[in-house]
């Protein structure tokens, strides 16, 4: 039980731990088909449960396969799913219950953490780690980036081909919900190879994470801060850091390592937070923050709001979908530091 510096944590992770974690993160790890809780003012909600119920049986009795690399006859129903919907309506709940519901092998990543792996293992030895997998659950699955898109979906359709079933989650806009699957066609669009084995399942709603809550609270001063840090530390490791150290920290790590950096940490603390200065601190602090979410580590600050880590400027570009996630996520991390 201490009080620890991020800056100070030197994070090392194999390979083989890469491959063992892939599984559904700390926050999702109890969640159920069971567990989920459709809004009744949403049917989309209990229609996404009941769809995603019946690929799970789907997927404990599949098809043979005819092995890796080989063309298997192209099934009677889509060989994946597509969850497109808004911020906080629940898709992750849903796509982690899938992920418990099926036999193994079976592996769960963020788009980002699968295109991290394929960064480090390649992407023939990636196939092979997976082809025997019946499921590969993808979370926020992302349009932003042309390359990793092209290289996701040359993956997935290696891996489709093996016989594996593939589910995965991206966001609609909470200013586009109404105008159609926006999302959805961008997503079919940009997997023109995988188009076919996709069902869309819609998931409409407000935003769970803020519904009916209070605003997140205002930035603290250093000295309460340091007071919150301090309590914490009493109860369990705690952090306290400089933002900009921080931002700093990251920069010099590879971003698979930014779960190991938070392995024991029950609480952080960030001194002087201002906006992010460019694009690719704000990308940086994009993973950061959905490793914090996916740990429920409550998130306490000084200096400025955590509301605004995001320009406007960058809110109006091509990773807005990315940032107002994680703006979501912050605020809900930070009144969570609030009501601890």
């Amino acid at each position: 039980m201490s009080l620890v510096h991020l800056v100070d944590i030197e994070p090392v992770i194999s390979t083989d731990e890469l491959i063992d974690g892939l599984v559904p993160p700390p926050r999702f790890g109890e969640a159920r088909f069971s567990t989920y809780r459709p809004n009744p003012g949403e049917p989309s909600q209990a229609a996404a449960l009941a769809a995603l119920e019946q690929f799970a049986d789907k997927i404990a009795a599949p098809p043979a396969k005819k092995g890796l690399f080989r063309r298997t006859v192209a099934p009677a129903a889509a060989s994946g799913v597509y969850l497109d919907g808004g911020f906080g309506v629940g898709k992750t709940h849903l796509l982690a219950s899938l992920w418990h519901a099926v036999p193994g092998p079976k592996a769960y990543a963020t788009f980002g953490e699968m295109t991290q792996l394929v960064g480090m293992l390649g992407f023939v030895p990636t196939i092979k780690r997976l082809a025997d997998h019946r499921l590969i659950a993808i979370d926020e699955f992302e349009l932003d980036d042309p390359g990793d898109t092209m290289l996701m979906t040359r993956l997935l359709g290696e891996l489709a081909e093996a016989g594996v079933s593939i589910a995965a989650t991206s966001n609609t806009l909470p200013d586009k919900l109404g105008e159609g699957r926006f999302a959805a066609e961008d997503f079919r669009r940009e997997i023109q190879a995988l188009s076919s084995r996709f069902a869309t399942i819609r998931v409409d709603g407000p935003d769970f994470r803020h519904q009916g809550l209070a605003e997140a609270p205002p930035p603290m001063t250093d000295a309460q801060l340091q007071l919150v840090a301090g309590e914490a530390a009493a109860h369990g490791d705690s952090s306290l850091d400089g933002f900009e150290a921080l931002c700093r920290k990251l920069a010099k790590l590879h971003p698979s390592k930014y779960g190991r950096l938070l392995d024991g940490i029950g609480s952080v603390g960030l001194s002087h937070v201002r906006p992010a200065p460019d694009q690719s601190v704000a990308l940086r602090l994009v993973t950061f923050i959905d490793r914090l979410y996916d740990r429920s580590i409550p998130v306490s600050a000084s200096g400025g709001s955590l509301g605004e880590l995001f320009t406007p400027e960058m809110l109006r570009g091509g990773y807005r979908k990315k940032y107002l996630r994680a703006t979501s996520r912050i605020l809900a991390l930070a009144r969570d530091a609030q009501n601890a």
